[in-house]
């Protein structure tokens, strides 16, 4: 089986790329990113490209000869909302354009489009479901909502076997913060952890949909894997996660790395940020996804623990 992945250099897309490389079931992947990728350097399976997908051609070079395709690649919400040409060329153009070179090619692929719960905005149930209307407030959700309508059209006509999965906000992710609205949900545990000052530009009270990187990725092998049968028409599927306040995060990285580090923790609103973060539902019923395969994990303070055990234990003396 041969993997395609754009945004191949990205947190996800490394991560992606080195879980899928321990299947059996997997020959080769194509890592395509505008950045250099580093990662598996001299590993024979690993083609690594660095280009701009909205190039002339650069769609054709990603999708020739992949049985799945992962597009993974995107500007991210509070970037799309402040740069609107941009978010609409990478999200929405570049979707469009693999799409087509699928469809040129003939062969079919899987075509895995990683979807937001931003396409969701009030007004909202209390538990939203798979039969819930889509209604962004940002142009990230909008652009994102076109992408699985596409998507869908694409499958429904035979030229790809799309799947849209909707993945919670990940936490913790490693590194520097970006320019994603929900860039502080990571942040408020990741610098009181490195023992840092972090800033929450929400309220306590706003509830949150999250993942752990561990659980993301293995629903991202899980999602190119799955045949396309088991989905019948449905192509969208809400990924699990797990809902859970700020304040609830908070107490949670009290109780696990003690009170000192919640400590660090002040609160700012960012009015911007409240807007677009608070407009995304926190309450899923995923009985699709788990009986489809798909896991979520347990609680918050796993995510915790997740981050101390990979990205924090191999740097202690």
């Amino acid at each position: 089986m041969k993997i395609a992945i754009t945004g191949g250099g990205g947190f996800l897309g490394r991560r992606l790329a080195a879980m899928l490389l321990t299947r059996p079931e997997v020959g080769s992947v194509r890592l395509v990113d505008t950045s250099p990728i580093p990662e598996f350097e001299g590993d024979p399976r690993v083609e690594r490209i660095r280009a701009d997908l909205l190039a002339q051609g650069a769609a054709d070079s990603v999708v020739a000869g992949a049985d799945v395709v992962y597009h993974l690649a995107a500007v991210v919400s509070g970037q799309a909302e402040a740069e609107f040409d941009l978010g609409m060329g990478v999200n929405l153009d570049a979707t469009r354009l693999l799409l087509e070179a699928a469809r040129s090619g003939r062969r079919t692929p899987r075509f895995v489009f990683t979807s937001s719960l931003a396409v969701f905005g009030p007004p909202l149930p209390a538990v939203v479901d798979d039969g819930t209307a889509v209604h962004p407030r940002s142009s990230y959700g909008a652009q994102k909502a076109i992408g699985e309508l596409l998507v869908s059209d694409y499958s429904r006509k035979g030229y790809v076997d799309g799947r849209a999965v909707r993945l919670p906000t990940v936490c913790v992710r490693p590194g520097k913060p970006n320019a994603a609205a929900s860039g502080f949900v990571s942040g408020i545990i990741r610098e009181p952890l490195n023992g840092l000052p972090a800033a929450c530009p929400v309220p306590r009270g706003l509830e949150l949909w999250l993942s752990s990187p561990k659980s993301a990725v293995a629903n991202l092998v899980h999602a190119g894997l799955l045949p396309g049968e088991k989905l019948g028409d449905g192509r969208i599927i809400n990924l699990p996660g797990i809902a859970v306040s700020v304040g609830e995060m908070i107490e949670s990285l009290a109780r696990v790395a003690g009170p000192e580090a919640a400590a660090r923790i002040s609160f700012s609103e960012d009015e911007t940020v409240r807007r677009i973060v608070s407009s995304w539902p926190a309450r899923f019923d995923v009985t699709r996804a788990l009986g489809l395969g798909f896991v979520r994990d347990p609680d918050f303070e796993s995510l915790i623990q997740h981050y101390i055990e990979t990205e924090m234990a191999p740097r202690r003396p």
